[in-house]
């Protein structure tokens, strides 16, 4: 039986950059678990049977404000520059969102000015004097009709309780803005891998020190394996056998369909708070600059079954995790990482941030840009 420095289980953002460091700069031997028959995670992508280039578990749009993860993950992949806009279908029209100047205007036929629109938000929003919840927020911020119009059915669906059950870093993640920038994201470092993520992370985990063992439940082989230390980016909860009850997660249902089309919609992604069961419908060739006389969209389904994908922010649930954290802290040779390892709504940058933190501290590096030198 091969002895191994480090199981690391989930071969997504965390898990493959803690390999890739631990064996290219540390020289350490790894061995990289994973339920699924590929790598990369929720990021994986694939081309269809029609030659397009999809993202298997929806839209993954990187960005950063962080030059270490940039200059990290630039050593194994090119970038294609890439700004995301989303448009809402609100009231029969598509309309920006975050919302903005022209998000007003259009939806109320308005021709306000920045400053008038300042005005706006300030006479229709709804003084909170202890802002705790996601609704909180946005009613605060821009009134309750737009609230209604933009956020509370887009919310219900995605998390399967009222905005005004979840946390405020739910819609505090997306900004309100009076000027007409229609950017999603107003990061530094915008861009999606040249020749997509899969193509990335093979080049990640291609070290002679790292194996791969996909297609397999850490758990039904964990006791026929020799290692020193363990990473785990599965979910907490499970690795503790559930013992103090299971963490809730939302989960996606994916409706992937190839149109004889060669474009379907105006942007990327097109949100639909209200009127459908689905919460948006993605075009994947304007994300990836393909070109094909077909086109590629998906319709994105929130449900509670299946691979968990999202914490849900509750603080019932924050209560629950804290539990799990106090058991995790007391496995000194287990380092818990990612979105599900420790129950965080990140971003894809924050994670690698976080294994990269992470790596830092088990090799005693003092600085991040010191982490990321090949």
């Amino acid at each position: 039986m091969q002895h191994y420095d480090y199981v690391i289980v989930g071969a997504g953002f965390a898990g493959s950059v803690l390999a890739e460091r631990l064996a290219s700069q540390a020289g350490k031997t790894i061995l990289l678990i994973d339920k699924r028959s590929h790598i990369g995670g929720n990021a994986y992508d694939c081309l269809n049977e029609d030659g397009i280039l999809i993202h298997q578990y929806g839209p993954h749009i990187f960005h950063t404000n962080s030059p270490e993860v940039f200059a990290y993950l630039s050593q194994f992949t090119e970038w294609r520059p890439y700004e995301h806009r989303v448009l809402a279908s609100v009231d029969g029209k598509l309309l920006p969102i975050p919302i903005n100047l022209d998000t007003v205007n259009q939806l109320y036929g308005y021709s306000f000015t920045s400053e008038e629109l300042a005005d706006y938000f300030k006479s229709v929003g709804e003084p909170v004097e202890d802002i705790r919840t996601s609704e909180d927020v946005v009613v605060s911020q821009v009134g309750r009709d737009l609230y209604e119009k933009f956020f509370r059915g887009y919310t219900r669906k995605q998390w399967g309780v009222d905005p005004s059950q979840l946390d405020k870093m739910v819609t505090s993640r997306i900004p309100t803005r009076t000027n007409q920038d229609d950017r999603y994201f107003t990061d530094e470092f915008q861009y999606m891998p040249l020749q997509g993520y899969t193509k990335m992370f093979e080049k990640m985990v291609d070290q002679p020190c790292i194996h791969q063992l996909l297609s397999t439940d850490f758990k039904e082989v964990k006791d026929q394996l020799s290692f020193d230390e363990l990473i785990y980016t599965g979910p907490v909860d499970e690795y503790f056998d559930y013992c103090y009850g299971k963490l809730p997660y939302r989960s996606l249902r994916f409706d992937h369909q190839t149109l004889d089309v060669a474009d379907y919609q105006p942007v990327s992604v097109v949100n639909y708070p209200n009127d459908h069961a689905y919460t948006r419908i993605t075009e994947y060739k304007k994300l990836t600059g393909q070109e094909h006389p077909k086109t590629s969209i998906t319709f994105e389904y929130p449900q509670d079954e299946g691979d968990p994908y999202y914490p849900v922010p509750r603080p019932e649930n924050a209560a629950l995790y804290r539990r799990y954290k106090q058991l995790a802290d007391e496995q000194p040779s287990v380092h818990f990482v990612g979105r599900l390892g420790t129950y965080r709504y990140y971003n894809m940058d924050q994670v690698v941030a976080q294994a990269l933190t992470l790596y830092k501290k088990l090799v005693g590096i003092e600085s991040l840009q010191e982490a990321v030198k090949s």
